[in-house]
């Protein structure tokens, strides 16, 4: 096994494309084509961690959060970070780390939060917008359908849960080869050609484009193919922050914090004051999530449930919403069985380790 057949499997649920601009998702330490004895996975890479995975027989670690965010000008051990890059590479241990592409997954990380709570009905809070390009490309009739299938099957022309859609319109194309030119149709040289084409519209999610052009090139009879990919502005539902869902059954707001208390596995829940209203919709957003309180506001949630809520922030609640504030560990704690689901569906027989240890760096004093 190697590191970049466990990357793959990671990126293919989610691609580095959709993390925030801030992030530094990837690949931190360690060679893609170095062989790999078994994966440790964990929310965060500490020195502790690099150690469990050294007694457990892994050269690779899997986390949520990235343990380089910036650059580094030296390795000379004055932070815990130099210490554990200058360990990993001392003992080869290889490090990769899937942060807000994995936040913004449909599948990811708040789904798994939603998932512990028994949400229904789930659905991103904030979609984002800057995911999706339409492709328009021109084909003869007779190669149309070969064109389309080869789109559709390096993943073109999704849109929600259907797949293999497009819009199609025949026309009139014209063209002249030049004298260099291998023309499918004419001669090099020749006359204007009139030819019956047909118009392709496709959908092309970011993370898609390169593979979809090159279908696209690999598939087509003409020396030049003709298309245009253009960035939307279409929110995508599939990609984004937070996630918003419903209870299978309203409940009394001090039973709900006690019944997210215990799911959670939380200490403690800092809270805005009750509003004397059951708990029906759940906005929620792992790891940081005060940026969404608006969005979750908008789509009408009795309460929002996120980590590191400042004290003048819980005040936005203004009455309309209850706050929660878990802890960013605790709401992102579960993240780790997300790898753990991928990487053995995946690699059924291979070693892939949950660990042991605690990484949450905030204790609480009872």
């Amino acid at each position: 096994m190697l590191v970049k057949d466990i990357i793959a499997a990671i990126e293919a649920a989610a691609p580095t494309q959709y993390q925030e601009s801030y992030d530094n998702t990837g690949l931190q330490v360690g060679n893609p084509d170095a062989e790999i004895t078994g994966v440790l996975i964990s929310l965060d890479v500490t020195e502790a961690v690099l150690d469990e995975a050294l007694q457990r027989g892994c050269n690779m670690l899997v986390c949520h959060h990235p343990v380089i965010f910036s650059g580094l000008k030296r390795l000379a051990g004055r932070t815990y970070v130099e210490r554990i890059i200058h360990k990993a590479i001392k003992n080869d241990i290889t490090i990769y780390a899937a942060h807000t592409n994995l936040d913004n997954m449909l599948a990811g990380v708040n789904a798994k939060i939603a998932e512990k709570l028994g949400l229904t009905n789930t659905s991103i809070l904030e979609a984002k917008s800057d995911t999706l390009s339409k492709l328009y490309t021109y084909a003869p009739p007779d190669i149309a359908d070969k064109v389309r299938d080869a789109l559709f099957a390096a993943g073109a022309g999704q849109i929600g849960n259907y797949t293999e859609s497009s819009f199609n319109t025949r026309g009139t194309g014209s063209f002249r080869p030049g004298e260099s030119t291998n023309p499918a149709i004419g001669k090099a040289g020749g006359k204007r050609e009139l030819v019956e084409e047909v118009k392709i519209e496709v959908l092309v999610e970011k993370h898609n484009e390169g593979r979809v052009l090159r279908a696209l090139f690999d598939n087509h009879i003409y020396e030049e193919v003709a298309y245009e990919l253009i960035p939307l502005s279409n929110a995508n539902q599939q990609i984004g922050a937070g996630m918003v869902g419903l209870l299978p059954q309203p409940m009394e707001e001090m039973d709900f914090l006690a019944f997210v208390k215990k799911q959670m596995k939380t200490d403690c829940i800092r809270h805005t004051a009750l509003r004397g209203k059951k708990i029906e919709k759940v906005a929620l957003c792992g790891g940081s999530g005060s940026f969404l309180l608006a969005h979750a506001m908008r789509r009408g949630a009795d309460i929002f449930i996120t980590g590191d809520y400042k004290y003048h922030q819980f005040f936005d609640a203004d009455g309309k919403i209850l706050i929660a504030d878990i802890g960013h560990y605790e709401s992102e704690q579960f993240t780790s069985e997300i790898f753990e689901t991928v990487l053995k569906r995946k690699f059924p027989t291979f070693a892939i380790l949950l660990s042991n240890i605690n990484t949450n760096p905030v204790k609480y004093f009872y």
